[in-house]
C-alpha cells in the first residue's frame, strides 16, 4: 500500500507542471513515511487512504523544507537540504509549492477531515514559531516545551489517525488520542537520539539541537537536578557549538541523575496512554513499539 502513496505523491508533484519542482522534490529522502503508514494501518480497505497519505506527506515534506531554513540547516537525513544546495528562497517556494498542492487536493474529501489537517498545519505553524523564539534563551518550562512538542510534531500525526478513523468508520477521538500520544513519544525519542546516537547514526553532530538553541526534555530535567554552579555551566552552553569536553559533562551529568532513562519513561507512558486508547488493535501496538524501540 506504500507503494501506491509512493506513486501518487509522484502523480501530485507531477500535476504542478514544472519540472524544476519535480527534479528538487526527486532529491529529498522520503524518511519513514509514518503518517502514511499510519492511515494506511488504521483504514487499509478505505479507498481514499493512499490518496491521504499522500496529501500529508507532501503537507509533513513542506514543514521540513520551511524547518530547515528556519534551522539553517544544511543537512536533512544525512543529505544536503535543499536551502544548502539550491538556497533558502527555493526552499521555501518548494515547500509552499507542496502545501498548496497539498491543500488542492484536501478539497476533495469529507469537511471533517479537511478541517482536521488544515487546523493541524495552522498549529504546525504556531509549534514553529514558538520553537523559534523558545530557542533565544535557555528554556527550563517542562510543561511550555511539552506544548510546542504537540504543535510542532503532534499535532498532524493526531489529525492523520482521527482523519483515516473517519475513513474506516472507527472511533475518530480514540485514534486522535493515539495520533497525539505517538507523535509526541516519536519527537521525545528524537530528543534522546540527538544526545546518544553516534554522528554517523544521526547524519548531524550529536547534541546538535542544543547547540541550535533547541533545550529539550533531557536538559530540562538534567536543569532542575544541578545544583546553581552547574546550571550556570549549561545555561552558558546553550546555543553554542560544543566542543567534546562540553558534550562529555553533560553527557555525565545526564547518567548521574539517569536523565535518559527518564525521558524514556515519559515517551513509554506516552504509548501506553495509546495503546491503552485504540486497545487490541495488533498493527497499531507494533507502530507505537517501532517508534519507542528505533536507533535513528
Amino acid at each position: 500500500m506504500l507503494e501506491k502513496v509512493e506513486t501518487l505523491i509522484a502523480k501530485l508533484i507531477s500535476e504542478v507542471d514544472y519540472p524544476k519542482a519535480s527534479a528538487l522534490f526527486a532529491e529529498l529522502s522520503g524518511g519513514k513515511r509514518l503518517r502514511a503508514r499510519l492511515i494506511l494501518t488504521i483504514a487499509p480497505a478505505a479507498p481514499a487512504a493512499p490518496l491521504l497519505g499522500a496529501i500529508v506527506e507532501l503537507i509533513h515534506a513542506a514543514s521540513l523544507l520551511h524547518d530547515d531554513v528556519i534551522d539553517d540547516a544544511m543537512l536533512r537525513r544525512g543529505v544536503p537540504s535543499v536551502n544548502a544546495t539550491q538556497g533558502s528562497k527555493t526552499a521555501i517556494m518548494l515547500g509552499d509549492i507542496l502545501y498548496s498542492k497539498a491543500f488542492s487536493e484536501l478539497t476533495s474529501f469529507d469537511p471533517s477531515i479537511a478541517r482536521a489537517v488544515a487546523e493541524s498545519v495552522t498549529r504546525l505553524s504556531v509549534g514553529e514559531m514558538m520553537d523559534v523564539e523558545m530557542a533565544e534563551t535557555f528554556n527550563s518550562d517542562r510543561d511550555l516545551y511539552l506544548k510546542m512538542l504537540y504543535l510542532k510534531t503532534a499535532t498532524l500525526i493526531e489529525a492523520c489517525a482521527y482523519s483515516a478513523a473517519i475513513l474506516a468508520g472507527k472511533d475518530e477521538q480514540a485514534h486522535a488520542t493515539y495520533g497525539k500520544n505517538l507523535g509526541l513519544a516519536f519527537q521525545i525519542v528524537d530528543d534522546i537520539l540527538d544526545i546518544t546516537a553516534d554522528e554517523v547514526t544521526l547524519g548531524k553532530p550529536s547534541l546538535n539541537d542544543f547547540s541550535e538553541g533547541k533545550v529539550t526534555l533531557p536538559y530540562i530535567d538534567l536543569y532542575d537536578e544541578l545544583n546553581d554552579d552547574e546550571k550556570i555551566r549549561l545555561v552558558s552552553s546553550h546555543s553554542k557549538v560544543l566542543n567534546e569536553n562540553e558534550k562529555m559533562w553533560i553527557r555525565s551529568k545526564m547518567d548521574d541523575f539517569k536523565i535518559i532513562e527518564r525521558s524514556y519513561a515519559h515517551a513509554r507512558m506516552l504509548c501506553d496512554e495509546a495503546i491503552s486508547a485504540i486497545g487490541e488493535d495488533v498493527a497499531l501496538r507494533a507502530i507505537i513499539e517501532t517508534v519507542i524501540q528505533r536507533s535513528h
